[in-house]
């Protein structure tokens, strides 16, 4: 107990860098007389944060006792300091990496990381780590590695799909080159349905709840959860798409004759000052009565206007908290490549919208898509690292600085950003 004490006064000290110079060089050499773990411990930390010792630090990690190094990797009491610094690709030793990549201190993020970008080397490893073929994101990520031949790259899918990951590759129909007619919508619903069938019978009957809530432009306040229609009314909006439907101000007070109403503006100037507000735009009427038909509709009903619906109804759909709704946008003929370039770059979506959306061929043909969907902070990490060698440099460099992305994206983006300047410049 009084050696732990000592060490870590030993550590504190040095942290602070309150030991005289000879001893920060003999920490730096590795000479201290204490245990190796804790050496390790006390050389990331110069390595990371000294300027003066930091270089010297970095040599004697870099020929380390392999034993004891291999120990500190496989520990899940090592420090987070310590193991980021072993599994930094600008310092990792290939004989740590599979003792690393088996350690549940390592985070997944890490693997993934190390999934997307790794040299050779590291997806060799990864193939071989039990851990890392346990999960679906580690092998989606790997999938998408450069240095990842293809038979390897097929090998992973058939993985994926074998484990029933949704993030598995599949073909994606050819995009439609004219009007999607009453047929192609009914055959695409009807195989949507048969395929999900199961967990359609699962669902239940949830209402629609979207993502974030809703609220509708012209009633402002008015959540969504309060358009469903009393049940005496259900039979006469259930006929109508348009407009009329829509409940306003007006709607609670008897209807006046359209001459009376032109002279009541006339009489009154606070009226008179209000008109223009009477003039919704057409698309604001469009949603409010889009919103009311959802409300009132079924799981079923809603993957049906999700399939053969308007691009408004589509637009509130996607954001169904039941996935199966959801996903259906995706699936309808009538999606359009503006839309979906709209959905990547929406934080209100169930993260299993954005994951989908690169396995449709068609969608990833589109940059704008593919950049929406790495500049999402909700878009699933294994999903934006796959994606990140599409982008260019510019955005790369955008990327880098987007607080908003997580802090592995933008170290992943600084990184690529370079690899893809320095020639420019040479240029």
């Amino acid at each position: 107990m009084h050696s732990e004490t000592l060490m870590s006064r030993m550590i504190d000290l040095i942290r602070t860098s309150s030991v005289p110079a000879n001893l920060m060089q003999a920490a730096a050499r590795g000479a201290l007389s204490v245990p190796a773990p804790e050496m390790i411990e006390i050389l990331v930390h110069l390595a990371n944060h000294n300027k003066v010792f930091g270089q010297q630090a970095r040599m004697t990690l870099a020929g380390w006792d392999e034993t004891s190094s291999l120990v500190a990797a496989a520990d899940p009491a090592t420090s987070q300091e310590v193991l980021e610094y072993l599994v930094n690709p600008e310092n990792l030793r290939p004989h740590l990496l599979p003792a690393l990549l088996e350690n549940s201190s390592v985070p997944m993020e890490t693997l993934i990381t190390l999934a997307a970008s790794g040299s050779k080397e590291v997806s060799d490893a990864l193939h071989q780590s039990p851990r890392a073929l346990r999960s679906p994101e580690v092998l989606s990520a790997l999938a998408s590695n450069s240095n990842v031949s293809a038979t390897e790259t097929a090998t992973i899918h058939q993985q994926l799909a074998a484990t029933g990951f949704e993030d598995a590759i599949h073909e994606d129909p050819a995009p439609h080159s004219g009007p999607v007619t009453p047929d192609e919508a009914d055959q695409t619903l009807a195989a949507y349905l048969t395929e999900h069938a199961s967990a359609l019978a699962a669902e239940g009957e949830k209402p629609f709840d979207p993502i974030g809530g809703m609220y509708m432009e012209d009633l402002p306040g008015q959540a969504i959860d309060s358009l469903a229609a009393p049940a005496d009314q259900e039979a006469t909006l259930a006929t109508s798409d348009t407009a009329s439907s829509i409940p306003t101000a007006a709607a609670a007070q008897p209807a006046v004759p359209a001459d009376s109403a032109t002279g009541a503006h006339a009489a009154s100037p606070s009226a008179a000052a209000a008109k223009p507000a009477l003039k919704k735009p057409a698309a604001e009427e469009e949603r409010g009565s889009a919103l009311q038909k959802i409300a009132r509709l079924d799981i079923k009903g809603r993957i049906q206007l999700a399939m053969k619906g308007s691009k408004e109804e589509r637009s509130i759909l996607v954001r169904d908290g039941t996935k199966l709704v959801a996903l259906s946008v995706l699936e309808s003929p009538k999606i359009t490549d503006g839309e979906v370039e709209k959905i990547a770059a929406q934080k209100n979506v169930l993260e299993a919208v954005l994951r989908q959306i690169p396995m449709k061929r068609r969608f990833m043909k589109n940059y704008i898509v593919i950049r929406n969907l790495v500049a999402n902070p909700r878009t699933p990490l294994d999903v934006s690292l796959g994606l990140m060698k599409n982008i260019m440099v510019n955005d790369l460099r955008n990327l880098a600085s987007n607080k908003d992305v997580p802090e592995t994206v933008r170290k992943l983006a600084l990184k690529m950003f370079k690899q893809k300047a320095e020639p420019q410049k040479k240029q």
